[in-house]
């Protein structure tokens, strides 16, 4: 898979996400800075691991190009729980996989976890994440 697309600075905003440092993060804050009587408008993007959590931020020109994560949302059931790993069947795959619960499972989903219910979960440059229980009308 790809898994990664380019856009444009200043196409970028807040709730959007972004690669930094070969992390998938999510942008919490953009500003830009005006441009001075030479060179262009400078835009620094703090952003938010989706993994691991920790604050990134990058200065770019608006006009340069970042890379950006593709994400794909897909829904998952819970197979069974080890004090490690979930283990997740994907919904339309039928697909067997674990998933780390440190890195793996959005902190307040951990609580919630229970055999038998489905989730949310999303992958993107080769790593899973669950990120929300879903709700029997889903």
């Amino acid at each position: 898979m790809g898994d990664k697309t380019k856009v444009q600075v200043s196409k970028l905003k807040p709730g959007r996400y972004i690669i930094i440092d070969d992390e998938p993060c999510r942008i919490v804050n953009i500003t830009v800075s005006s441009p001075g009587k030479h060179g262009s408008a400078k835009a620094r993007i703090e952003a938010v691991g989706i993994f691991d959590g920790k604050v990134r931020s990058i200065v770019k020109p608006t006009s340069a190009e970042v890379d950006v994560p593709i994400i794909d949302k897909r829904t998952g059931q819970v197979i069974a729980i080890t004090p490690d790993t979930v283990q997740i069947m994907d919904m339309e795959t039928y697909e067997i996989f674990e998933v780390p619960i440190e890195t793996g499972v959005e902190e307040e989903v951990k609580g919630q976890l229970k055999e038998g219910i489905n989730v949310e979960y999303w992958e993107t440059l080769g790593r899973i994440k669950i990120m929300r229980i879903k709700g029997e009308s889903e």
